[in-house]
């Protein structure tokens, strides 16, 4: 008997993990942009290679995040702004399964860009937390029920939203690190995904940054890099030690991104680190590789950056060398999507482009979908998850 509750216990954890698949935070696993997932779609429009299109209650620049056959996306609607939703969709019809509501207790004047649901949410498959621009944390379980609510402008009430927040918040293990970085009071800080409660907090610089952190691993363990305008600082996630940090000049709005051992951080010059212990060696600079908007990618021994007006480069990771530049129709504030050997890059006006990650530049397709994309692509459970103002995309078979 004690066997079989073993066996049964053994099957429900990893029922609930989530699949290596699974995009379960900003920008995917560990927030790099990169997907496991194979055989995607490569060519598609409005019309022809669509699984399904949700109707969405409002606007939002946020993600959608996926896992264990649910889409959870965030919006905000209503006047000002101040209903804020979290959404399920299934993944497999589109069907909505819940839509829950909260009022905005922070203040929701922004950028006309931006909007209160620019942050994206995350989840474990058991649980969804939700921060938005307003201050408002929230974390629901699977069904939509609530396990815990946060009004942090209530904790904090000098915190400010002013031109917009949309940091998003990541998780490791048990722990959400939630950065707010503002003209008000501002934070890193590790939360209890049990119980919404500080485990740890740490004081960040004042000043408006839209960053989100991201998680580099070494020796086994994983570190969480904030990214200031100013600073590059790493924090132990489970008892928020300051492991190392350097300074520089750094982006506000595109995140960093790691992969071999070494962070790539997008700024005034594009620069590469090698964190070593309570040390930080920097290999090189080159401002030739800007981001804008767009969070840059490391994929299969290569980075990629992507500029707001649509200029593609891929670089050596060792040396920064620019081994091509392709430049794409469009503005662009949506970050790159690296997976399948290949790379997806969405224009503010719906134009996907697909190349081909390698050494050389080679564009595969070009696909048109006539809406307002702002939010990052996902690929999950065989298809690609595109959100605009309006609606939820799933493209695939």
């Amino acid at each position: 008997m004690r066997l079989l509750s073993l066996t049964v216990a053994l099957v429900l954890a990893v029922a609930l993990r989530g699949a290596a698949d699974d995009s379960m935070q900003f920008r995917g696993p560990r927030g790099l942009g990169v997907s496991t997932e194979k055989d995607l779609p490569v060519e598609w429009s409005d019309t022809v290679g669509l699984r399904w299109k949700a109707a969405l209650p409002g606007r939002g620049l946020s993600n959608p995040v996926i896992a264990q056959g649910r889409v959870y996306v965030t919006a905000c609607s209503g006047f000002e702004q101040r209903r804020l939703h979290v959404l399920c969709f299934d993944v497999k019809t589109g069907k909505l399964l819940w839509d829950r509501q909260f009022a905005a207790t922070g203040t929701t004047v922004c950028h006309p860009k931006t909007n209160m649901a620019a942050p994206s949410p995350l989840t474990d498959g058991r649980s969804v937390v939700a921060l938005f621009a307003t201050g408002d944390l929230v974390c629901l379980d699977r069904d939509g029920d609530l396990v815990w609510y946060r009004s942090l402008v209530g904790d904090y009430p000098t915190v400010g939203n002013n031109v917009g927040m949309a940091s998003s918040p990541v998780l490791v293990g048990k722990t959400v690190v939630v950065c707010l970085e503002n003209v008000g009071e501002s934070f890193v800080a590790g939360i209890d995904l049990a119980t919404g409660e500080n485990r740890w907090r740490h004081e960040r610089p004042r000043g408006i940054n839209w960053v989100t952190p991201v998680l580099f691993d070494r020796d086994g363990r994983t570190q969480v890099v904030v990214q200031g305008p100013r600073d590059l600082t790493a924090f132990d996630p489970v008892s928020g030690k300051r492991l190392w940090s350097t300074e520089g000049s750094f982006a506000t709005m595109a995140s960093a991104t790691a992969g071999d051992g070494m962070i790539f951080a997008p700024g005034g010059k594009f620069t590469a680190y090698r964190p070593d212990k309570d040390t930080v060696q920097l290999l090189w600079q080159n401002p030739k590789l800007a981001t804008g908007y767009c969070s840059p990618v490391y994929y299969q021994g290569l980075v990629y950056t992507v500029s707001a007006a649509g200029v593609v480069n891929c670089a050596e990771p060792g040396t920064g060398k620019v081994l091509w530049t392709e430049r794409l129709d469009g503005n662009y504030a949506a970050s790159p999507l690296a997976a399948d050997g290949k790379l997806y890059v969405l224009s503010e006006k719906g134009l996907t482009t697909v190349l081909q990650a390698s050494g050389e530049a080679k564009v595969l397709a070009t696909n048109q979908i006539d809406d307002t994309f702002l939010a990052s692509p996902v690929a999950a459970d065989g298809a690609i998850f595109l959100r605009s103002d309006k609606f939820l995309y799933c493209i695939g078979r």
